[in-house]
């Protein structure tokens, strides 16, 4: 049995969301998309399920973080190379998001990283891994 990951985030608009996230390439599976989630592929074992605020609240009993003051998560992506964590992250900026760090190099990793238009954190990292 392989295990999936499903990220869960609140959206405000989530045509706003979906649009920005299909500027960068993720696809949507309509099963399980609607007026209130939307299923966002990242790949076969990863998706992020973009929930309308008022239905991700029904999903817990606290309060939904304010993105604009503090930060809930940051989501990583691993990519194949250098080049495509500045295509993906050049493009995240191109379509709306805003840088949220610095660019980073440390021993062998590559990253940088945006806010989407709901102020979820996101990098995009690539890791030098030397063969065996």
């Amino acid at each position: 049995m392989s295990t999936k990951i499903f990220v869960n985030l609140p959206v405000k608009d989530p045509s706003r969301s979906v649009a920005f996230f299909k500027r960068l390439g993720f696809t949507f599976n309509p099963q399980f998309t609607d007026e209130n989630a939307a299923m966002m592929v990242v790949d076969e074992h990863i998706y992020v399920m973009l929930l309308v605020e008022n239905f991700f609240k029904t999903f817990t009993l606290k309060e939904i973080a304010d993105t604009g003051r503090s930060t809930e998560v940051i989501i990583s992506l691993s990519v194949s190379s250098r080049g495509e964590v500045d295509r993906l992250a050049d493009l995240a900026l191109q379509s709306g998001g805003k840088p949220s760090s610095a660019t980073q190099e440390m021993g062998g990793m590559y990253i940088r990283s945006f806010e989407d238009p709901d102020g979820h954190l996101w990098e995009v990292a690539y890791m030098e891994i030397p063969d065996k």
